[in-house]
């Protein structure tokens, strides 16, 4: 199933990066706009005091001259000062109506905000709001100086001081982006060392080791991790020279048990048959009845002799080194094709040569393949067992596979691939196994040149 690549650390902290500076370009360009809206309140605010003082200083005058009436309200002079694009001024009774009215035309060349902006502006600061203030002579109040701004001059100008704040956003963000991802690749270039390093231990390498680093949080990394590398290093040799002495102990045990079948049980069976040839001669002189059970007796005694026979090549070989590797496996081979009975068909093949192998070495990979070929026979119920042995470049690399069952839990009976991973890990080697969805496994030993070396053989030893 096709799983998405999942963003690196150096992506995810640069997008967080770009994402909070967005946020402050957010804010600033909120803060810019509430300022100027407040900016904007107090201008006409202003303008409007302005005006209803310039409209009562008028009213004042108009006592003094004919026709007052005509002079009243006159706003072309508080205009005159105060007047901007966009700006409105005007006086308005106190029944409602306009009596003057002044505008400011539109800025030229100004660009016409989108939508979207707009309908956000005129919800969040509602623009066009008037500022009205009150024109008062002798106690009465005449009406209302009038002061507002064009909504769209309005939404227009805060999108040009907004379009300003995206304009540097855009030319900043990609060209911080850039830096900050630089930036984090510099500094967590240390972490290819770790992730080196725990590769090497995944592989079973425990002789890695980090660096010194320069920062404090990858150097206490580097503590633990130095710290479990040699613990593991520590750990996995005391656990292998148990392993070995085990096996050690196991060959040992397993060739005293074979000493003792041997010289017990085999020199009984002989005195058995012996004395059933005995008996037998007797009762064809004496009593010819009991020739059948003297024959049957021997047939007993010959098959269990056969197996004990078979017993003792599996708990005693032959001497590999004696031997040698090649004819110890081919005789392993037919032993098993005997006593399967064609029931399991055993093949084996060999590529290279193996005249120069270590007596610990040829005796490890019998062992091994004499596991194999039991679990292969006993447990998976194949049909076809075949085991090639190949040696290129020193190297030695054991292949068992087989049609049975595909099961694992079988081999792991016994010493099982418990008993074949030690073996091979005394040799420095490594071991795989892997089964088939529909049917079969395969065993598969990689042992390295260097286990046939003087110094790997008196630790596998």
């Amino acid at each position: 199933m096709w799983k998405r690549s999942k963003p690196d650390l150096k992506v995810r902290l640069t997008l967080r990066v770009a994402a909070i500076v967005a946020l402050c370009f957010a804010a600033i360009s909120a803060y810019f706009l509430v300022e100027a809206d407040r900016a904007v309140q107090a201008r006409t605010e202003a303008v409007a005091d302005l005006a209803a003082k310039s409209l009562e200083l008028q009213q004042r005058k108009i006592q003094w001259v004919s026709n007052p009436r005509n002079s009243f309200p006159d706003l072309d002079n508080v205009a005159s000062y105060v007047m901007a694009p966009g700006l409105c001024l005007a006086f308005r009774t106190p029944n409602g109506e306009t009596l003057q009215r002044f505008c400011g035309g539109a800025p030229g060349g100004a660009s016409e905000p989108p939508q979207a902006f707009a309908a956000f502006y005129r919800a969040l600061f509602e623009p066009g709001r008037e500022a009205a203030r009150p024109v008062i002579a002798r106690g009465a109040r005449l009406g209302d100086a009038v002061v507002w701004i064009d909504p769209a001059v309005l939404t227009a100008e805060a999108w040009h001081d907004a379009g300003r704040l995206i304009v540097a956003l855009a030319l900043a963000l990609p060209l911080l982006c850039i830096l900050v991802y630089a930036a984090l690749a510099r500094a967590l270039r240390p972490t290819q060392l770790v992730r080196g390093g725990l590769e090497r231990i995944a592989a079973g390498d425990l002789s890695a080791r980090l660096p010194p680093f320069d920062l404090a949080e990858l150097s206490a990394i580097r503590g633990v991790f130095n710290h479990l590398a040699e613990s593991l290093e520590a750990a996995l040799a005391a656990r292998s020279e148990l392993t070995r002495k085990l096996i050690a102990l196991q060959d040992e045990e397993r060739r005293h048990l074979a000493r003792e079948l041997h010289d017990e049980f085999g020199q009984s069976l002989a005195a058995i048959r012996a004395l059933t040839a005995s008996a037998r001669q007797t009762a064809a002189q004496e009593c010819p009845t009991l020739l059948p059970e003297c024959d049957g007796i021997a047939r007993t005694a010959t098959g269990m002799a056969e197996t004990l026979r078979g017993t003792l090549f599996r708990l005693r070989p032959p001497d590999v080194e004696e031997l040698g590797l090649m004819a110890s496996l081919d005789g392993l081979v037919a032993g098993w094709n005997g006593r399967s009975r064609g029931q399991t068909r055993f093949e084996i093949g060999f590529s290279g040569t193996f005249d120069h192998l270590a007596p610990a070495v040829s005796a490890n990979l019998y062992r091994i393949v004499q596991e194999a070929l039991t679990n292969a026979a006993k447990h998976a119920g194949a049909s076809r067992v075949t085991l090639q042995v190949t040696m290129g470049d020193g190297d030695i690399d054991l292949v068992v596979t087989d049609d049975g069952r595909p099961s694992e839990t079988a081999v792991r009976s016994g010493m099982g691939l418990l008993g074949m991973r030690e073996r091979v890990a005394a040799l420095g080697g490594r071991l795989s196994f892997e089964t088939n969805p529909d049917r079969g496994s395969t065993l598969r030993v990689l042992i390295p040149a260097a286990a046939n070396e003087p110094a790997a053989l008196e630790q596998a030893a």
